[in-house]
This record gives structure tokens, C-alpha cells and sequence, in this order.
């Protein structure tokens, strides 16, 4: 029996490339209603590769794969922007509008929330991540963040109409993050966020630079980036991946979705003098807790199957720059050469295995969708809505990311 303890839907809109002889741009003008906007900063999501608009508002990205790409904008007292673009066998135009970021130029009194430290730290946890290359994260300008707690639905939520700025020493980034959208829910312990990622590297001695270097192999081998990249290629077992499936099954001890929220709207929409089995005039708590844990039960009880799935069977050609996979259930990606750490263990992410089965990195792909879930041949996901991670790869989160263009020593 399988069972997780956390989830984590990561929503990364990466730029992604595919391996191609010829090379493209992405060109065109930022501008606003009064014209076009000199020193605009521009970027491609996921990448380190950037450059900054001239006089007139005009730029060029050059020597781009063909590949679906997140361009981003950041100017001084304007709203930041992206706009998705597709390459296929021509170079791209197009116009970048920005509108002004109206929290920036007015002044806005905020009023103080005493829980804020303790939300920002929450939010930290949760989209940093706790590992080790985690906790040498800072995030620079926390004061950008607007934080909210619904009590009612236990649902954090962090917003923000600036670049997020997160300094990781680890790995020897500073990351320009601009997040769409955040959320954690304390009930289902779902974590979910989306956002665009900008890498430029950090100035460093050749001596750290070595050290950086050293922890970007480490966090690059074994992630979801690895494992799709090598999928891509026909490679995952000699890349050091087994691929099994988790066989769900409908949770016997409980109630159907429907049922349970029915319930739970009842008590929760009825007026208080009505109420619902009232006891000493207040509405029945027990029968609320009970319709509570219901709703928190896991909807389904997973069973690890011992066949393994067979990369050839799963991945298909979609086009010559995407390829895809379709499955029932979950799969169950166990990276064979590397173990699970202590600092992992000790997390609310580890996965039950059977007793027979090693301590192997374990990750669990949820399909989220109906569609098949299209990636590109450096591992990028075409709708990272389509999954859901468990295990090792929910663990990982921002501190451990490297850039969609990352070349690990080994193909250098």
C-alpha cells in the first residue's frame, strides 16, 4: 500500500525548445498607450537569456530552437506582462503592451495584519520548498506579496503585481519570479502555485563557482526535468529510471463527493436559528466534524503495481517537436540512483512503500486531465496543469529548480 501525506501541483510556465539546427527570434516593440517604452527589461521564462529594449521600444531575441515560449516584460511603474509564443519554422513579431502598475504609483495604506510574518513563512515553506539548497533561498522583497487566509476553506492564497526577487546561494541564482497565482489549502494539504522564472547567475569567486556547479548536477539528476528529457529520448533506464504504475481505488470508508458536500453546504448556508440538529441551541459541531473529515478522507486507496511500464508502450510522436503520453491511474517514478535522504525522510512528503521495495527517490505522476500530457525535448511539460506531483518531486520545489536550458556536465 501506497499512501501519500502531501501533493503538490507545481504550475511552471517554462519556456521550452526543441533540438533543431535552425534558429529563429522572437523580435517586436513594448510599448504602452503613449508609445514605445526604452529600457523595458524582457525575458524568456524558464531561461537565463534576456536582453533590454533599445530607444524606440524595440528588441530581439536571437538563435532561438523551434518550441513554445513565455516571453516576460518588467518596466518600472508598469504591471508585469507575458505573452506565450510558438516557434515553428519562422522567426516571431509581436507587441508587448504594458499597463501601469497603479499599486506602484499610488501611495496605498495597508492595513496591518498580525498573522502576515506567519503566512509569509508558510508561503516560503511551501513554494521555496524545505530541502537543504531550500533554506539557503531568501526571498528579497517580501513586502510585494499580498497574503490572505480564508478561514472558512483553511486556503491560503499570495498574489503580486511585481517581480518576486529569490536569491538562492545554493545553486548560485537570483531568480525573477513572476507569480501568477498561490495557493495552499491546510484541509487536503494541496500545494499549488504558477509562475514564470527568470535565471541570472550570481557573481562568484572560481571557487564557489565550482561549488555552484557541483549543486546544480545534484538537483538537476533525478528531478521531473531529468526524467522527462530522458523519456523524450528513449533513455529512462539507463538514465537510472523505473517506471511503475499505483493502481487507484475507490475509498470504501467514504461518502460519495456529492454527498459530502451537500452535507457540508447544508450546515454551513442555513440560518443559525433553523440550524441542523441543534443542541443546547447551537448547530451539532459533531455532526460538522464529521462531514469535515469525510471531505479530508483520500478519495482513493493506491496500490503499487510490481509491472513495470514500458517507455516504448507509453510515449508517442505528437509532432516533431512534442511528443506525448496518456495513462489511467498514476505512475510511480523511482530514480534508482539515489536514495531517499534524512532531510526527505523527515518531511510530511515521503510516500509508504512495500518493505521489499529500496529506498529509491519516489515520485507519483497524477493525471489531472482528460488530455494526453505533452513535453518537449529538454523536459518541459506543454501544460503543467495536466499533473499533479507526490513524493520526491512535490518535495522539490523552487530552491531546487535549474534552468530549462540547463546542459548537465555529462553532455558538455
Amino acid at each position: 500500500m501506497i499512501k501519500s501525506t502531501f501533493f503538490s501541483l507545481l504550475f511552471l510556465f517554462l519556456g521550452v525548445g526543441a533540438l533543431c539546427q535552425n534558429t529563429f527570434s522572437i523580435s517586436g516593440k513594448v510599448r504602452d498607450d503613449k508609445g514605445g517604452l526604452p529600457g523595458a527589461g524582457i525575458y524568456l521564462s524558464g531561461y537565463k537569456i534576456a536582453t533590454v529594449a533599445d530607444n524606440n521600444g524595440n528588441f530581439s531575441l536571437p538563435n532561438l530552437k523551434p518550441g513554445s515560449y513565455d516571453v516576460l516584460v518588467q518596466m518600472v511603474g508598469y504591471m508585469p506582462f507575458s505573452k506565450g509564443v510558438i516557434i515553428s519554422d519562422k522567426s516571431v513579431q509581436v507587441d508587448l503592451f504594458l499597463k501601469e502598475n497603479t499599486v506602484q504609483l499610488n501611495e496605498v495604506t495597508i492595513k496591518a495584519d498580525p498573522n502576515r510574518a506567519k503566512y509569509i513563512k508558510q508561503f516560503t515553506e511551501y513554494f521555496i520548498g524545505i530541502t537543504p539548497n531550500s533554506k539557503q533561498c531568501k526571498i528579497l522583497n517580501p513586502q510585494v506579496l499580498n497574503v490572505d487566509f480564508d478561514v472558512t476553506k483553511s486556503l491560503l492564497t499570495v498574489k503580486t503585481t511585481e517581480f518576486l526577487i529569490v536569491e538562492n546561494k545554493a545553486l548560485g541564482y537570483k531568480l525573477k519570479y513572476m507569480l501568477d497565482y498561490f495557493e495552499y489549502n491546510s484541509r487536503t494539504r494541496i500545494i499549488y502555485f504558477s509562475g514564470h522564472p527568470f535565471f541570472e547567475e550570481l557573481k562568484a569567486s572560481a571557487t564557489k563557482k565550482k561549488k555552484y556547479i557541483e549543486a546544480r548536477e545534484i538537483a538537476y539528476y533525478g528531478s521531473s526535468q531529468h526524467f522527462f528529457r530522458s523519456l523524450y529520448e528513449g533513455r529512462t533506464k539507463e538514465e537510472g529510471f523505473l517506471i511503475n504504475k499505483i493502481i487507484k481505488t475507490p475509498n470504501p470508508n467514504r461518502y460519495p463527493e456529492n454527498v459530502i458536500n451537500e452535507n457540508l453546504t447544508k450546515i454551513r448556508t442555513l440560518p443559525e436559528k433553523t440550524g441542523i440538529r441543534k443542541v443546547a441551541g447551537k448547530v451539532d459541531v459533531g455532526l460538522l466534524d464529521f462531514w469535515t473529515k469525510q471531505k479530508e478522507m483520500p478519495r482513493f486507496i493506491d496500490k503499487f503495481s510490481r509491472a513495470d511500464v514500458i517507455p516504448d508502450t507509453l510515449v508517442h510522436d505528437y509532432n516533431e517537436n512534442l511528443k506525448w503520453i496518456n495513462y489511467t491511474d498514476a505512475l510511480c517514478v523511482q530514480y534508482t540512483k539515489e536514495k531517499e535522504s534524512l532531510a526527505y525522510s523527515n518531511t510530511g512528503f515521503w510516500i509508504f512503500r512495500p518493505l521489499d521495495v529500496p529506498e529509491y527517490e519516489i515520485s507519483v505522476v497524477n493525471h489531472t486531465t482528460q488530455n494526453p500530457v505533452r513535453f518537449y525535448a529538454n523536459g518541459g511539460i506543454y501544460d503543467s496543469r495536466s499533473m499533479l506531483y507526490e513524493g520526491y518531486w512535490a518535495y522539490e520545489k523552487i530552491g531546487d529548480m535549474v534552468p530549462m536550458d540547463y546542459i548537465p556536465l555529462s553532455r558538455k
